[in-house]
């Protein structure tokens, strides 16, 4: 059996690198598959893609199809194009596609007009939102797949009350999960210090040793267009970071790139940076994330895979987004989290609340390090 899978920005490398190592391990015994990665290229920066394949321990990726930025449709177009040459000369059994970026989408697209099965794995989430790119290509990847692999039963239902045939859906876990674990023990052996050291933005140079030696502090992440595109959402979420949030608990932020172009735009920038309980870092590796939020005493963010992570590790979030794609992980649901949307009020009371929260793992079922075991077996005794 050929597989070929897929991955184009950064979510995705911690999803397929428990994958491969599942294929590996069925290799030694059986030897019957043929696993190419390819990788389009959508996250080509040095610190947003590649050092993460060579700290996940993933193999270099035998295609790149270097697709690159620009819009959404020029991603989606550049990489149905070269994708399709690839399929072409491979002729693989299956494409398995991973999380809902535009590479999910493009490449799952190409694989069924070749007549080729695909397969997603995190399949079934839904936010509701179509609004969002990434919700779109959820929709039209899951609608297009021959095997659905969901990380959570919620994601189990949506696609059946879409109408997807139950033979289809497999209830395999969460392998953001398989990483974790997988990670955890050599995560835990870095120092906060050279977190700090190797990644802090420059100019905060009278902040560093300070935050070297913190015992407790809060970690944020926040890209998303909702919360940083629009200059007056954006300047009162910096003035609740600098003036209230930081002032109980310093504040970590691992800053985007986008974030920053758009702090520096609206003169937001200046402010984070002078800000002395708020310490900027660079984008920063899944090993160094992992390790901070190991030992964070909160995490404010719209990332959907931090909530994940969160719930396993027991780190009191904010969901700074109106809807998630992940209610398995909020408190009503069994999780360890809130969803506040960017209402500075909203944010403001539940984060009193998580402020005086203790560390209370959650762990929704099959989310045990071995998901992508799961995975290839469905795939390998998949039947028509």
């Amino acid at each position: 059996m050929k597989i070929i899978s897929v991955v184009g920005a950064r979510p995705n490398f911690m999803k397929i690198a428990p994958f491969i190592r599942a294929i590996e391990a069925h290799n030694k015994i059986h030897n019957n598959v043929q696993h190419i990665l390819v990788h389009t290229g959508q996250h080509y920066d040095e610190r947003m893609s590649t050092g993460f394949f060579r700290e996940l321990g993933i193999p270099a990726p035998q295609i790149n199809l270097e697709i690159g930025s620009g819009t959404h449709a020029e991603q989606v177009g550049h990489t149905m194009i070269a994708f399709e040459k690839v399929l072409q000369k491979e002729k693989p059994d299956w494409v398995v596609v991973v999380g809902d970026v535009n590479a999910t989408l493009a490449c799952s697209v190409t694989a069924k007009k070749e007549g080729i099965k695909v397969c997603h794995i995190e399949a079934g989430l839904r936010s509701g939102d179509m609004f969002m790119p990434e919700e779109i290509n959820r929709l039209v990847t899951d609608r297009l797949s021959d095997l659905l692999l969901t990380p959570d039963t919620m994601s189990s239902d949506n696609l059946r009350k879409e109408g997807v045939p139950e033979n289809k859906i497999v209830f395999a876990g969460n392998v953001m999960i398989d990483t974790l674990e997988f990670n955890r023990a050599k995560a835990s052996v870095i120092e906060l210090k050279d977190i700090i050291k190797a990644n802090g933005l420059p100019g905060q140079v009278d902040k560093l040793n300070y935050f070297s030696e913190l015992k407790e502090f809060g970690l944020i992440t926040m890209h998303r267009p909702s919360n940083v595109d629009d200059a007056t959402v954006f300047k009162l979420l910096a003035s609740w970071l600098t003036d209230i949030a930081s002032q109980k608990v310093p504040l970590i932020w691992a800053i985007h790139p986008r974030t920053v172009k758009q702090a520096e735009s609206f003169g937001i920038l200046h402010t984070l940076m002078n800000s002395k309980n708020i310490l900027l870092l660079h984008p920063i590796g899944y090993l160094e994330m992992l390790k901070l939020n190991m030992m964070a005493k909160l995490m404010l963010t719209d990332s959907g895979g931090l909530q994940e992570e969160c719930c396993v590790l027991g780190t009191p979030f904010l969901t700074l987004r109106w809807n998630t794609e992940r209610p398995v992980t909020l408190l009503q649901y069994g999780g360890a989290g809130y969803l506040v949307g960017n209402n500075i009020e909203t944010i403001n009371r539940d984060f009193e609340k998580i402020l005086t929260e203790k560390r209370t793992p959650k762990r929704p079922e099959l989310w045990d390090g071995h998901a992508a075991e799961r995975c290839l077996k469905a795939i390998l005794e998949y039947k028509e």
